[in-house]
């Protein structure tokens, strides 16, 4: 099995070192590289062509946010992001996943906290804790008051079904979760998500979150 190749982008060197030293002596996954700011993180990732990138928020030149977009926003780009925090409740988090991240993952996570987070984005799921999903729907009602209508062609083909599975999506159900909340196997869960996701020119699940709220396709309720 080819291992999980990780770009780490953070302006400490000590968290850098710190993580690659983590991640290296995990199976199946191997850090290729480091970046010191945002611009070096786009220049490394067009250079090692990362699986993964560990990406903090704050750095200098260009910051992580950016960063992201750039380097998700980039014609064929398989690249997932998790970014860095500090607290859970990171003013830039929000604002990091609609650039193109796949998650985020706490500084102070352990090392199998931190393998997991490279492992679940890596294979193209999300990784948002339920506090930060609900935290996200309520961000997603404050500044989506009016949303955009459905785009037509990119929504409109989505089934009956497979908008009730978005709907599941956005609001943070992994697989298993919709699987029994919609009394079906989890693979037909999963063939659903790779269909709504080829649709809608989707990466993965956190982007077809944002996608459900910001078009309006999905309505925050109870906000």
């Amino acid at each position: 099995m080819t291992a999980i190749r990780v770009l780490i982008a953070d302006d400490q060197m000590m968290v850098r070192q710190g993580f690659t030293v983590l991640l290296n002596a995990e199976p199946g996954i191997e850090v290729v590289g480091q970046a010191v700011d945002g611009v070096d993180a786009v220049e490394k990732v067009a250079e090692l062509d990362p699986d993964v990138v560990l990406m903090d928020i704050r750095m200098p030149r260009l910051g992580g946010i950016e960063a992201t977009r750039t380097i998700t926003g980039r014609d064929g780009a398989t690249v997932k992001v998790l970014v860095l925090t500090t607290f859970d409740l990171d003013e830039y988090v929000y604002e990091a996943l609609r650039a193109g991240a796949s998650g985020f993952l706490l500084k102070d996570a352990s090392a199998d906290e931190l393998a997991h987070a490279v492992r679940v984005v890596a294979a193209g799921e999300a990784l948002l804790a339920p506090n930060i999903t609900k935290r996200l729907i309520a961000e997603f009602a404050r500044v989506s008051a009016a949303p955009r209508p459905p785009a037509k062609g990119r929504t409109g083909d989505l089934t009956e079904r497979e908008t009730e599975v978005l709907s599941l999506i956005a609001q943070g159900l992994s697989n298993t979760e919709i699987a029994v909340r919609l009394v079906v196997a989890e693979q037909t869960v999963k063939t659903h998500v790779g269909r709504i996701l080829l649709k809608l020119g989707l990466r993965d699940r956190t982007q077809a979150a944002v996608h459900a709220y910001e078009t309006g396709l999905v309505r925050p309720t109870g906000y």
